[in-house]
């Protein structure tokens, strides 16, 4: 009779413990990458809500720059209300402002928008993707978004102010703020 050889097998592998913590710490790694996107997503969504902010800081400046260079205001016209001296007052609100259409003088944060209805900007195209009709997609951008308009005198220049617009808005429970700062001359 032959004999026999023992041969013994040594199985290695993963035990249900070492199985178990792998596919806790790699759940733990998935969920916080989802949570990650899902933040990115949501600031991402801010975007358009920063870009109408910067576009209507834009606009307040741009008014009032061709106001200088049409002569709409006189140079002592280009003030706020309390900053401003003399028979011809500043004519521009203190302090933060609603979202409205421009008054009669065409300008924004100014005493003529007093009355004004409030302004509506148009996102997007009505369902039927036609742009230009009364079914568009609108944001009224009152109550949550305001503008201020501060205009200071540089020191020792009289012939430059310095021109400071904030736009202040909440989107969800967050408060988010644009400032654009510009200069403007008495000379056209």
């Amino acid at each position: 009779m032959a004999l026999r050889k023992k041969i013994r097998r040594t199985q290695s592998g993963f035990t249900l413990v070492e199985a178990l913590i792998s596919i806790l710490i790699l759940s733990f790694g998935v969920l916080s990458l989802a949570a990650v996107y899902a933040q990115g997503m949501y600031f991402s969504s801010l975007t358009q809500y920063d870009y109408i902010a910067e576009k209507k800081a834009e606009q307040a400046i741009e008014a009032i720059f061709t106001a200088r260079d049409t002569s709409n205001l006189t140079w002592s016209q280009i003030m706020n209300v309390s900053g401003s001296s003399g028979a011809d007052g500043g004519v521009f609100l203190d302090g933060p402002q609603p979202m409205l259409v421009p008054g009669t003088d065409g300008l924004v944060g100014t005493v003529t928008d007093s009355g004004s209805t409030d302004e509506v900007i148009t996102i997007g195209p009505n369902p039927s993707g036609q742009i230009g009709t009364s079914t568009d997609l609108t944001v009224d951008l009152n109550p949550w978004m305001t503008r201020t308009i501060q205009i200071t005198p540089v020191n020792a220049e009289t012939n430059l102010r310095q021109i400071t617009v904030t736009i202040n808005y909440k989107v969800g429970k967050l408060s988010r703020t644009y400032t654009l700062i510009s200069y403007i001359s008495s000379f056209a």
